[in-house]
């Protein structure tokens, strides 16, 4: 591939040596910082919103849950079509036109009248979600080609991916009970300004697969198949998992996603080069950030809900309530990429993420009804934050390492969808296992008494999060057998090659 050095529209005219960083990097970290949060923000913010844009509205508790899954079904299901796209015509129009795109839907369903308008600017949200937080993540990818300052700029990126849900919880608090829930959209208008405005000036339009054609059979089924997936597991929380709305998604997602994969080994220009997911480490990676979604729902969800139902914390106590975790999760992200991934190596670094994180879990379990934040949650909340900040930007680092130019924004939407989808099936599992946990507690009490009550929801919650150690125990036996020995190496012929 021929090397390019690029210089951005707004510069003096000094070009930039191949091989050189960009003296503009750590700017563009700022700015893609700010989109990805902007996406991740939307996972989570909305949710403690939902009561009161219920009452505004007037939707049905059945139709309430479709706010937030609307979202998850465009995101996950056109991920790698916008990473593709960023590949195809530049990741810098891919990146100004998913912001502002963004922006506009949020207005759209901040200006909502009804269910349908505000579920439609959902579904629209993600889909520029979709094209914007690909962009975003391969563009860390090109910029920073230093081994150790690419450390630095994905632990940064790792810890906004990982802490991004909480930062929601607590914006949405804020923002509800000072304003209106309206805001909680209205606000990504104000964020995506700084994105844009930082974008236009710092980006160059660089397309590494220019040559490259977009793969639209690859493109129809792994989008129906993604899309099948996530709604066969977001069926589950309102029907049985016998119910052909649940298993027959999840058979249809199953199978179509296994006829993309054949698909790719024949196409001329695949959407999703097996090369990117059959290199060990970095398949150890995708599977790292599925598991770890996943289980992390544990944490946000019904944490949510203990420490407002059963604490009695308002919306936006609750938010702060878990900033001690994103200040855990910071730390560690620094200290797992810039210390110990470089020195350990993944198969002990992200393990060791695991292990700490299901400790943290399991530790939650012992809360009750009329336990003490300080002493009941806070310390967990710590711990797990610890762990989970060792395991995100690390995995996210590996993930995205070592790809050519040209595939860094459909890894970088591979990494993506493992999170969307990992969180769906999260959800999911989670929800159906505390609700049957509360039913199966209830049988044979007084059901109408209000401390038997407060008991079974206390039997979902730690149910939930049992089940969520699980999970990260599974992920630490997973990345031990995995993940390679020793130090990851930069190869040097798949550095990126091209300087925004």
């Amino acid at each position: 591939m021929t090397q390019k050095t690029l210089t951005d529209s707004t510069s003096t005219g000094a070009v930039e040596a191949p091989g050189a960083p960009s003296s503009k990097r750590w700017w563009i970290l700022a700015v893609v910082a700010v989109a990805q949060l902007m996406v991740v923000l939307d996972a989570t913010i909305v949710n403690i919103a939902l009561p009161s844009a219920q009452a505004d509205l007037g939707f049905s508790d059945g139709n309430r849950q479709w706010i937030v899954t609307a979202y998850a079904l465009a995101f996950a299901s056109l991920l790698l079509l916008g990473g593709r796209i960023a590949d195809l015509f530049g990741r810098k129009t891919a990146f100004l036109v998913g912001v502002v795109g963004f922006a506009a839907v949020s207005a759209l369903g901040g200006a909502a009248n009804g269910f349908g308008m505000l579920v439609t600017a959902r579904a629209l949200q993600g889909a520029f979600g979709a094209l914007l937080a690909p962009a975003a993540l391969s563009l860390l990818n090109t910029t920073f080609t230093d081994a150790r300052e690419r450390a630095r700029a994905f632990s940064v990126y790792g810890a906004i991916a990982g802490a991004g849900g909480a930062v929601g919880l607590l914006l949405g608090g804020v923002l509800t009970d000072a304003f209106d829930w309206r805001w909680t959209l209205y606000v990504n208008v104000l964020i995506a300004v700084v994105a844009f405005v930082g974008g236009w000036m710092l980006l160059t339009n660089h397309r590494d697969a220019e040559n490259g054609k977009l793969d639209v059979p690859g493109t129809i089924l792994v989008a129906s198949g993604l899309f099948s997936l996530v709604y066969g597991f977001s069926n589950a929380e309102t029907h049985d998992w016998g119910s052909a709305l649940t298993w027959g998604f999840l058979t249809a997602g199953g199978l179509l996603l296994a006829a993309f994969a054949w698909w790719q080994t024949r196409a001329a220009h695949p959407l999703l080069p097996l090369r990117i997911l059959l290199d060990r480490n970095r398949g150890a990676s995708f599977l790292a950030v599925l598991i770890s979604a996943g289980g992390m729902f544990g944490v946000f969800l019904f944490l949510t809900y203990y420490l407002q139902l059963n604490l009695g914390f308002s919306p936006t106590k609750t938010g702060v309530a878990f900033l001690p975790m994103v200040g855990a999760l910071m730390v560690a992200a620094q200290l797992g990429t810039t210390v110990l991934l470089p020195r350990i190596g993944p198969k002990a670094a992200v393990p060791l993420g695991f292990a700490v994180a299901a400790v943290g879990m399991a530790w939650l379990t012992g809360i009750g009804v009329g336990s003490s934040y300080v002493s009941a949650v806070l310390p967990q909340l710590i711990i797990t934050g610890i762990g989970l900040g060792l395991v995100m930007p690390a995995s996210m680092q590996l993930a995205t390492g070592g790809v050519t130019a040209e595939d860094a924004g459909v890894a970088s939407a591979t990494v993506n969808a493992m999170q969307q989808v990992g969180g769906s099936i999260g959800t999911a599992l989670l929800n159906t296992l505390a609700a049957s946990a509360a039913t199966d507690y209830l049988a044979g009490r007084d059901a109408t008494s209000k401390l038997v009550q407060a008991q079974a929801t206390i039997e979902s919650y730690t149910t939930a999060f049992w089940w969520s150690a699980g999970m990260f125990a599974a992920g630490a036996v997973i990345a031990f057998l995995l993940f390679r020995r020793g130090v990851p190496e930069q190869d040097p012929d798949a550095a990126p090659v091209v300087h925004m």
